[in-house]
């Protein structure tokens, strides 16, 4: 699962390189998205012959998703893919905002912080199965969880080109696992089918995703841009105390059984 996203993460890693090359070329947005438009049009029209193909006979004898609440192991795992992705939505929406206005990099810097997110999230991702097969899904949560709080106020005690650069470095690390973890936890319920689970803990965290750039914009409107990724830090620190918990309880559970 791991890998998986990592994929996603590498062609992120290659948009924000791509669009930090373009600004320092002195190319304009036009030129940027009709390239990209162009790549992505060419790479569509390549894999489409070699996607699956759609089965119109339903062989799982499902009635269909009935909504309702979730348990509490979904549930948590769920807050847990909101937190995780809150803290990918703000480095996605605002690290070059906070380049620009809080570190005062120059122009040609101003992508910096969202390349180096992006790549240690790629490189965490490709790596995170070997180390959550070792060390194990709650210690890995928990590494991720101090990676991205380090990282995240680190960035804001000393709002300058290199501390923020290896702050955002940090975080990139940090939330390479937990959306994948995540997911993996929610293919394990034993509730529901791994699909409702999988539908739950993807809404909850994209939940995260969509509405948590918007809450750092009227923080930092209100407040300041260190505040709001303050704010974020705290998230991020969230993601190791569900897993505690998590943990602590299905310890307890087992000790019961």
């Amino acid at each position: 699962m791991g890998s998986f996203h990592g994929l996603w993460s590498l062609a992120s890693f290659l948009g924000g390189a791509l669009g930090a090359l373009l600004i320092g070329w002195g190319q304009t947005p036009l030129t940027h998205f009709l390239l990209v438009a162009a790549v992505c049009a060419f790479l569509t029209l390549a894999a489409n012959r070699h996607t699956l193909r759609h089965e119109s006979n339903d062989s799982t004898g499902s009635s269909g998703l009935t909504l309702r609440r979730p348990d509490p192991y979904l549930l948590r795992i769920g807050l847990i893919a909101l937190c995780g992705m809150l803290c990918e939505g703000c480095m996605f929406d605002w690290s070059g905002v906070y380049f620009q206005k809080v570190v005062h990099a120059e122009k040609a810097m101003v992508a910096s912080g969202y390349v180096a997110c992006m790549s240690t999230m790629a490189l965490g991702r490709f790596v995170s199965d070997y180390f959550t097969h070792r060390f194990g899904a709650t210690r890995m949560m928990q590494v991720s969880s101090l990676l991205i709080t380090i990282g995240l106020l680190l960035a804001v005690a000393f709002p300058y080109l290199m501390p923020s650069l290896i702050g955002f470095l940090l975080v990139g690390f940090g939330i390479a696992s937990v959306t994948p973890l995540s997911y993996s936890a929610a293919g394990r319920a034993t509730t529901v089918s791994p699909g409702v689970a999988l539908a739950v803990v993807s809404t909850l965290g994209y939940l995260g995703f969509l509405f948590g750039p918007p809450l750092i914009g009227l923080l930092a409107e209100a407040f300041s841009l260190r505040v709001s990724f303050t704010l974020v830090a705290v998230m991020g620190m969230l993601v190791g105390i569900l897993s505690a918990i998590g943990a602590a309880q299905e310890k307890a559970q087992t000790i019961v059984a």
